[in-house]
């Protein structure tokens, strides 16, 4: 799964990695849609959450423009998506993940699955392994609370971490047209299995494989893939669900980090900080 993650890259950095023509436009018309004004940035993130606000790529021609044509752009949207039929937001913070496995099939995701795909960019996620005595305890049915090792995981080659999601829109029928909040543009991140090969770089004392730390894994898309993920004029389910395989093995890299980032609260450039040792022992 994908539960949190890291964002630092700024907005004019990510523009070059994936040749964004154009952030939020100009216009209120276009700043009404998209819930927020043009100027905004988001600082940089170490420790994101679900329903928080995240950069996504995507491409989607300019409202009211002469030209159909798409437009690459960079947008802030809220992790955590609400479909367009929901009633209220409320189920957005569940809906942070969706299973490649059945993304074209279940009704909160299928219909953006056709036509809405981003690119959700981060420098790398954070998963928990549950420490050996806290594990035990679970399996013998106690109540205390699993201790957690975070991991941090990233490119071997420092590069972007290019996550494959999905966008939609939502209407606050409470509010009226004219007002900031009245439309909703949140986000899902799309998982699968995590990977059973070797880390490309793995830690001297913990997982060997992406699958030793939790069963899934966000899907990261390869920069040959970005263009058909992100064509709206792509919209057959069964070609689309081809760009859904894994990437290839050995591009990741996992390390212990401080179980400070297991508060949301704490967010700062040291959660990054890769540890001798895990500070919570695991099975590994």
């Amino acid at each position: 799964m994908c539960g949190r993650y890291a964002s630092s890259r700024r907005p004019e950095d990510l523009a070059g990695i994936f040749e964004i023509e154009m952030g939020v436009p100009p216009g209120r018309a276009e700043s009404s849609l998209w819930g927020r004004e043009p100027e905004e940035t988001l600082e940089p993130d170490y420790n994101v959450a679900p329903t928080k606000e995240v950069y996504a790529v995507l491409d989607r021609p300019l409202k009211d423009a002469d030209s159909p044509r798409p437009v690459r752009q960079l947008r802030r949207l809220k992790w955590g998506l609400v479909p367009s039929w929901a009633k209220t937001p409320e189920g957005g913070a569940r809906m942070i993940n969706a299973r490649a496995e059945t993304v074209h099939e279940k009704p909160a995701y299928r219909r953006a699955f056709a036509a809405r795909r981003c690119i959700i960019p981060a420098d790398g996620y954070y998963e928990w392994v549950t420490g050996t005595q806290e594990r035990e305890l679970e399996v013998e049915g106690r109540k205390k609370r699993p201790r957690k090792q975070p991991y941090f995981v990233l490119p071997a080659d420092g590069s972007v971490f290019a996550m494959a999601g999905l966008y939609e829109f939502w209407r606050d029928r409470t509010l009226p047209d004219d007002h900031p909040q009245a439309w909703w543009v949140t986000c899902s991140v799309i998982t699968t299995e995590a990977e059973r090969t070797p880390l490309a770089v793995a830690p001297a004392d913990g997982p060997h494989a992406l699958a030793d730390i939790h069963p899934r894994m966000p899907l990261m898309l390869t920069p040959d893939r970005w263009d058909a993920w992100l064509d709206p004029a792509r919209t057959d389910p069964d070609h689309l669900r081809d760009l859904l395989a894994p990437p290839p093995p050995g591009l990741m890299r996992a390390y212990p980090v401080s179980t400070a980032v297991s508060n949301v609260r704490n967010n700062g450039p040291e959660l990054l900080k890769e540890l001798e040792a895990p500070e919570e022992g695991t099975l590994f």
